[in-house]
């Protein structure tokens, strides 16, 4: 008797597999709403199109950037049907650059738009909605940035060296040399950026470029090789001319061409100074970063005689202003070389009563020497991926006001769901406009112990 064959299950069911939509092709779409990234949204022929630069109502031919199943990715080419909100976008290279991806929107519809992101993550992942809505926190919506990294690349079929930031939804460099969103005193520097590094001697060797503003204006340059004595010289002329310090970074730490030069950003408010080193985490929108920091404080309502803690404290951002309202603050930061430059910041200001402390803040801080006194207030300001374990044990530390920065309104919205569980209740919260012309939303929220 003959074998029975028992190959069914990789027999096909019917039909076949639809093919993949390429990469650079255009389609003629409807666009039904926005996505919380600010993206618009159109179903056609049974797949999602995320079309970036395209709002709710429109028409719009989009190019194609990627596709994987279900989901096409696109950017908008043209605009058949504009929705009323649409404005003229303010950027020459809008479209093109990947950094900006809603100023094509108002201002104040941006504000909207970030304020219906975080309402939903907290509505859907939570369940619940602040006793009370803040006002967002804003600023002027161009020349705000005051640090950037600027992307070079050597084309070595083109044999041209490309200097801007990257594409929307790719790695391509779209050439810049004019950005709205800078601050003012960088202005010039970008614009002449470009055609100074194209006559250094190694341009195959040139990594990127970062550009700050702060107490002093620098520029760091990242190398892969050593740079020649005549390359220095163009750089150092460059910077002089423009009164800014150079900085290189090459084999190990990014180092300052003139060693007794530092940087520094000032909180005014306190008449503070808080020195940094390129690398290290600092706000880029410097009037917002204030703003932000008066809120927490208000908000918080700190005592003279309180002990309150800082968790994932950077440079001492938080922990400086606080300490001149509060008997003592325990600031902890998972970053050693942040911490040592936390505590050089305090001394410089003549702030004693701050004392800081480097701890894995992804782990519970159950023993933690620092904490066994416990606080009557903590702030947070955690990274995008939120502050899951140590939310876990605040209660713990018998804190009845927590104020919570987040940089992420997902992770914000499951932390939420865990102070909820220890008897936090959320008594406020409200936006941190810190990008205006992009999609990312900052958010600040205000629990209580019920």
């Amino acid at each position: 008797m003959a074998k029975q064959e028992r190959g069914l299950r990789f027999q096909p069911t019917g039909g076949s597999k639809a093919p993949q939509v390429p990469t650079g092709k255009k389609q003629r779409l409807t666009i039904e709403r926005l996505a919380n990234d600010g993206r618009g949204i159109a179903f056609f022929e049974g797949r999602t199109w995320f079309v970036i630069g395209a709002l709710a109502g429109e028409e719009v031919e989009a190019r194609v950037l990627g596709a994987h199943g279900k989901v096409v990715e696109a950017r908008t080419e043209r605009v058949f049907v504009a929705s009323e909100l649409r404005r003229p976008a303010p950027c020459a290279h809008a479209g093109r650059c990947g950094g900006c991806s809603v100023q094509h929107l108002p201002h104040n519809e941006q504000l909207a738009l970030k304020q219906r992101m975080l309402a939903e993550q907290l509505s859907r992942v939570a369940g619940v909605e602040p006793e009370q809505w803040a006002a967002p926190l804003s600023g002027p919506e161009f020349a705000y940035r005051r640090r950037a990294r600027v992307a070079v690349r050597w084309d070595v079929k083109a044999k041209k060296l490309e200097v801007g930031f990257r594409a929307a939804g790719s790695q391509d460099i779209v050439g810049i040399n004019d950005c709205p969103v800078l601050v003012q005193p960088l202005q010039p520097i970008m614009s002449c950026l470009p055609e100074m590094l194209r006559r250094l001697s190694k341009p195959q060797a040139l990594g990127h470029v970062e550009l700050f503003a702060g107490s002093s204006l620098a520029l760091l340059l990242r190398h892969m090789a050593p740079l020649s004595e005549n390359d220095l010289a163009i750089l150092k002329e460059f910077c002089a001319f423009h009164d800014a310090q150079l900085w290189l970074h090459g084999e190990g730490e990014p180092q300052p061409v003139d060693a007794d030069q530092a940087l520094g950003y000032r909180l005014e408010q306190w008449n503070l100074e808080l020195a940094y080193r390129p690398g290290d985490f600092i706000q880029v929108n410097a009037g917002v970063n204030e703003a932000m920091i008066a809120q927490a404080l208000e908000w918080l309502k700190p005592a003279a005689d309180e002990r309150v803690l800082d968790l994932f404290c950077g440079l001492g951002n938080f922990a400086l202003p606080l300490a001149q309202k509060v008997r003592e603050v325990v600031a902890v930061e998972g970053v050693q070389t942040m911490v040592e430059r936390a505590c050089a910041n305090a001394a410089s200001n003549n702030l004693h009563n701050a004392k800081f402390f480097q701890a894995d803040l992804s782990q519970p801080l159950a023993d933690a020497k620092w904490a066994s006194e416990g606080f009557s207030a903590v702030l947070l300001d955690p990274p995008r991926d939120g502050a899951f374990e140590v939310v876990r044990t605040l209660a713990s530390l018998g804190a009845k006001r927590l104020v919570y920065v987040s940089c992420n309104p997902a992770t914000l919205a499951r932390d939420t769901v865990e102070l909820i569980k220890q008897g936090y209740r959320l008594k406020r919260a409200g936006i941190l406009d810190m990008f205006p012309q992009t999609a990312h939303v900052e958010a600040m929220a205000l629990f209580e112990a019920s």
